[in-house]
Formats: C-alpha cells, structure tokens, sequence
C-alpha cells in the first residue's frame, strides 16, 4: 500500500472470496494513516510515525485508535488547542526535535488519563504553560529548550512530573538572576534558590517606590497648599493697612449746644 496505511497481506484474497465489503474493509485500513507517515504494527496497536518528513503543522487525519505518535524531527512550530483531543487511547507522544514555541493551553486536552510519556525536547519553549501541561500524569521531557528560569517556569514545575532521565538536562538559557545562566535547572533549586522568594522581593521594592511616590505627592501638595494661603493672608493684610484710617471726632463729652 506504501507509506500511507498499513496494508494486510491477506486484503489479496478479497477477490477470491468475492467480498466487496472485505476488500472496502481493506482500502479503509490503508488510508487510515496520515499522508506522508508510516503506520507499522506496534505490539499489536496503532502506530503513527511522522518522523523527519518536514511537517509544519499537526496532522488532522491520525486515526483515533493510536497508541504511539511520532512527530519528532520536524518544524512544527506551534500546537493548537485541541491538537490531539480526539487521540483517547494515545500513550506516548514524540515532539522533540521541532520548532515548537507557543502551546495552547488546551493543547493536550482528552489525554489526561492515558498519556505516560511526552517528550518535547530540543524544541524552542521559553516558559512552560502550566495550564496546558499542568493537568497531564504522563513524564514529561523538557530538556534542551531556551527556558527562562523565573518564577513562573518554577511554580510550573512543582505541578509536572518529569522524566527522571532527563530532568538534569534542563538548564537555565536565560535568567530573572544572571548568575544563573546556563545552570542545570534543577541544580540551582537544590541549592536552595528560590526565583519567587527574588519576584516577592522585587514586588515589595516596587510597592515601596510606589507608596513613597503617593507620600511625597501628598507632603508636596500640603507645603504648597500652606504657602499659598500665607502669600494670600499676608497680601490681605498688607491691603488692609493701606485702607486710609476713618477721622476721629474731638467733640467734648457732655458740652453744652
């Protein structure tokens, strides 16, 4: 059938038993699998292996029934929502080797409960959506990704369960603390860093900044507020005495008409 299905040797005899649903039955098992991938046996279950054949999207047509998907060695960039959400019985999912720097949040979404392994290695993840990862059982292969260690990849990684493997292989491309550049990911935590307890710090100066801002607008407004009502006191006195005085009468008390 070649690289599109997995033909059965027995589909020959649907001539000879002159059963056109058996032979239908055959060409539906053959195009069954994604244009441009293979689907040999696997231990008896559906494979799909879409390795190195330049993709640059997520095939729509892997039949449901698959167990194993590579997609490995590609230049798929990015993974929608829903990508694999019709894949129930989908267990191991290769998506090293790509492209790959956005990841919906619903990306994985219906692979909760059977997937076991992930691998999204070698690909271009800066921060790790913990919406999109966070809900999944499966281990999870996160090295050799540019990752930006800041709080937010650590509170990720406290929900993840990451292959054991390949978990040392995670380091720090770019850092909210530049010592830590090119540090083994996990390394830099044992040693008791915390990226959040740095965030609250630099939250706290900022708050700080902020409060003493508000503070001197107010003392600035009550020294101005205070000076101008002087300069108005003081002018109106000054008017005041350049009032002329009212004559005094000199008219003897009690004198006679």
């Amino acid at each position: 059938m070649g690289p599109r299905g997995r033909w059965r040797p027995w589909c020959l005899l649907a001539p000879f038993r002159g059963s056109c649903l058996f032979l239908f039955f055959c060409l539906h098992m053959g195009a069954s699998c994604p244009q441009a991938c293979q689907c040999p046996d696997h231990a008896g279950a559906v494979a799909v292996h879409c390795s190195g054949r330049g993709l640059q999207e997520i095939p729509r047509d892997i039949p449901t029934e698959t167990v194993l998907l590579k997609l490995d060695a590609n230049k798929i960039s990015r993974i929608p929502n829903g990508a694999f959400q019709h894949l129930q019985q989908l267990k191991e999912l290769d998506l090293s080797h790509n492209a790959i720097e956005t990841i919906g949040p619903a990306a994985f979404s219906g692979l909760a409960g059977g997937l076991r392994l992930l691998d999204l290695s070698h690909n271009g993840i800066r921060r790790i959506p913990k919406d999109a990862l966070g809900k999944l059982s499966a281990k999870i292969r996160l090295s050799h990704n540019p990752l930006h260690c800041e709080c937010a990849l650590q509170e990720a990684l406290w929900e993840l369960k990451l292959d054991p493997d390949s978990v040392d292989e995670i380091a720090c491309h770019t850092s909210a603390q530049e010592e830590f550049v090119g540090k083994p990911l996990i390394q830099v935590l044992d040693s008791g860093v915390s990226f959040c307890s740095t965030h609250h710090k630099t939250t706290d100066v900022a708050m700080l900044v902020t409060m003493f801002g508000w503070f001197a607008m107010v003392i600035t407004y009550i020294v101005y507020y205070v000076r101008h009502n002087q300069e108005d006191a003081r002018r109106h006195l000054e008017y005041l005495k350049s009032l002329p005085s009212a004559p005094i009468s000199k008219d003897p008390v009690g004198s006679a008409p």
